[in-house]
């Protein structure tokens, strides 16, 4: 019998680094790759937000996780299905008609990330008891990160890598993306050996909701969840529109308000300090709600998500390409993202307490990805019309509809803390 919390040391990491990784492939590097293939701002911010569309539209899909097969197996198919969708996109980048073939490919992998992100979060809730859930959550909010920065850095410094050796941006990231195709197989295979199979044994016991429309109903019927509903969508207000657009400030030129870095530059950034800051924010945020319970940190987790993006603004305004300045706004960045959003983590967690959890949860997220989606849609065209010194003051200023919705949520004082006789 396979009892919860069993090997979680093992598969937390491993299972939420792979969900990480689609995800900013999908939805972060396909940015930089469309930019260095000649793609305007007003396309990027507009054709990758939508590709947030299948984590909006989720929970349409849900119930069907909930009810057929485990978890399990559907996270492991999902992920298969995500490497063969970015072969699919780096084989199609060479082609005359690259930018709707490879968006095709992109959509298929959001398609199937979308259903991991399902399975893999239900999968979360049912091997884990409560107490382990908020104890992980550092190190599942970490390595999701990890992976993303993996994305941004480790991906996009080969990227700019060949770009530079072979003199062509086309052939660069169709390697690039062939190599990611791959390391995502290697992922699936590595969750296919760590992840123990908990909705086999009598450890997990849950009762199924009755059905679909049910479990839609129940949702919207919860205490408060007009309020909550509001505050997972402007949680990330300000985030959504600075994820479009920090890479193509980066690698603009400065006569376009950009700084002017390579794609090597801008991976080799992310890539090193980013990741070291990003985990010791995760990790030093699961701890904190892990001991003092949600409430206590909710403030400073979102001021610090969002207060980094002064930084931003900053850059734009003076134009700095020093090295050091650059690095340390992406250091701040990166090391408040990862301590802020292990709050948000909690909070969806709780909103989607209770009967089919898995289902709540994926309309809690999907409800998170329109709020990113809809703001990156028209980053595009803010950034354009306020260039990039405007539109940086403005994501900033977009940070305060949650900071006032903060005295309206509710939830239990002590969620997430340990309890003291906790082993």
């Amino acid at each position: 019998m396979v009892k919860k919390d069993k090997g979680a040391w093992a598969w937390v990491p491993v299972l939420y680094f792979t969900q990480g990784l689609p995800y900013v492939l999908v939805v972060t590097v396909s940015v930089i790759m469309y930019k260095q293939l000649g793609v305007s701002n007003e396309d990027i911010g507009l054709y990758t937000s939508l590709l947030y569309l299948p984590w909006v539209l989720k929970p349409l899909w849900s119930p069907f996780v909930d009810l057929k097969s485990t978890k399990r197996k559907w996270f492991l198919s999902m992920q298969l299905l995500i490497a063969i969708a970015l072969l699919g996109v780096a084989l199609t980048i060479p082609t005359n008609m690259f930018f709707v073939s490879t968006m095709a490919c992109f959509w298929m992998a959001a398609f199937a990330s979308a259903t991991n992100d399902i399975a893999s979060d239900g999968y979360y809730m049912l091997g884990l008891t409560e107490k382990r859930q908020s104890f992980f959550v550092g190190m599942r909010s970490t390595f999701y990160r990890l992976a993303m920065v993996t994305g941004e850095g480790l991906i996009v410094v080969l990227a700019g890598y060949l770009e530079n050796k072979y003199g062509d941006n086309s052939q660069a990231w169709s390697t690039t993306m062939t190599a990611a195709a791959f390391l995502m197989l290697i992922m699936t295979v590595a969750n296919f050996f760590v992840t123990p199979k908990y909705e086999s044994s009598s450890a997990i016991a849950t009762e199924k909701p009755k059905g679909f429309l049910e479990v839609f109903a129940s949702f919207f019927q919860k205490p408060g969840i007009g309020i909550a509903l509001a505050f997972i969508l402007t949680f990330r207000l300000g985030e959504s529109q600075l994820v479009k657009m920090a890479a193509p400030f980066l690698l603009d030129t400065a006569d376009k308000g950009g700084l002017g870095y390579s794609t090597e530059q801008l991976g080799t950034i992310f890539g090193t300090a980013g990741v070291i800051f990003l985990s010791i924010g995760g990790i030093l945020g699961g701890i904190l709600i892990s001991r003092d319970g949600l409430k206590k940190w909710m403030l400073p987790m979102v001021l610090s998500l969002n207060v980094p993006n002064i930084l931003y603004a900053l850059l734009a305004v003076t134009q700095t390409t020093n090295i050091f300045a650059v690095t340390a706004t992406v250091v701040l960045e990166k090391f408040g993202y990862g301590f802020g959003f292990a709050a948000f983590l909690m909070y969806l967690i709780h909103i989607a307490d209770g009967k089919a959890k898995t289902s709540h949860y994926a309309i809690a997220t999907g409800f998170m990805a329109l709020g990113m989606m809809i703001p990156g849609m028209i980053s595009g065209f803010m950034q354009k019309w306020l260039g990039y010194d405007g539109f940086f003051i403005w994501v900033v200023i977009a940070a305060l509809p949650a900071l006032l919705l903060l005295k309206f949520i509710e939830y239990p004082a002590d969620f997430g803390k340990k309890t003291t006789n906790e082993d």
